[in-house]
């Protein structure tokens, strides 16, 4: 055997190498990014932590992305199919798993940072039966200000409230319904108010809402607010909830 077969041969191990280091680091992050979310929800790990796990997964991710693109280099050099084609498919897994933390920054960063959304900023719905709840929660109860109604107004100047023409309880009966549908905990109903707690899915945050139905010459005017319990920024999921809800309403 020739001196170059003999070293094609010992350079043949490094695709495989550098493809069962690429799925490894692609495991772990996986794994770290996967479970940061539902840890915290179960009350398992602090918020920072959840945060760190997401983070040190990303770095992870793109670590094993390099790796996988080195895999592919040296195995198509070689005509080792499989592992260049393990680089590629590692290389592809990588792009899909940061692509949603990147839009989550993405999105952090083209919207204000508040938490606490209504079409009512002069005065708006109160939040009366989940007042304790958000006593406990770093978040205050009471609506943040002129501040927060410049930013919101800058950013979601179609946040408005709208007006049915229908009698009050039958305007009622709707929003309660929606309600159930979306899945939100409904704290309690007053004469003309819906207090009820969204929870999201992946690391369960809690945001409050309280939609607030008034008889006007017009019609029943429906005014709703949404607030996070926790976090300086929602990252445009407040206002989202109550223009997607007033519109399907509207619809109704």
């Amino acid at each position: 055997m020739s001196p170059e077969n003999n070293s094609t041969r010992r350079g043949g191990k490094w695709p495989l190498v550098t493809a069962w280091l690429a799925i490894t680091l692609l495991i772990v992050a996986g794994a770290l990014m996967g479970v940061a979310g539902p840890a915290f929800r179960a009350e398992w790990i602090e918020l920072g932590t959840s945060f760190t796990w997401m983070r040190q997964g990303a770095q992870l991710a793109m670590g094993a992305a390099v790796v996988g693109l080195i895999t592919l280099v040296l195995a198509g050099a070689l005509r080792r199919w499989r592992p260049a084609l393990v680089g590629a498919l590692v290389t592809l897994a990588v792009v899909a798993m940061i692509a949603i933390p990147m839009q989550m920054k993405q999105r952090a960063q083209s919207v204000p940072p508040i938490h606490d959304i209504t079409t009512d900023m002069e005065n708006p719905p109160a939040f009366t039966l989940l007042a304790a709840a958000r006593e406990e929660a770093p978040n205050a109860v009471d609506y943040p200000g002129a501040e927060t109604a410049k930013q919101q107004q800058l950013a979601y100047p179609q946040l408005k409230p709208i007006i049915l023409d229908a009698p009050l309880t039958g305007v009622m009966n709707a929003v309660k319904t929606m309600v159930q549908a979306c899945g939100w905990e409904i704290a309690g109903i007053t004469d003309n108010t819906i207090e009820a707690t969204a929870t999201t899915r992946w690391f369960g945050f809690k945001d409050d809402v309280a939609i607030r139905m008034t008889e006007t010459e017009q019609g029943v005017q429906v005014d709703m607010r949404s607030a996070s319990r926790l976090g300086k920024s929602d990252l445009g999921t407040n206002a989202e909830r109550i223009q997607v809800f007033l519109e399907d309403l509207a619809k109704r």
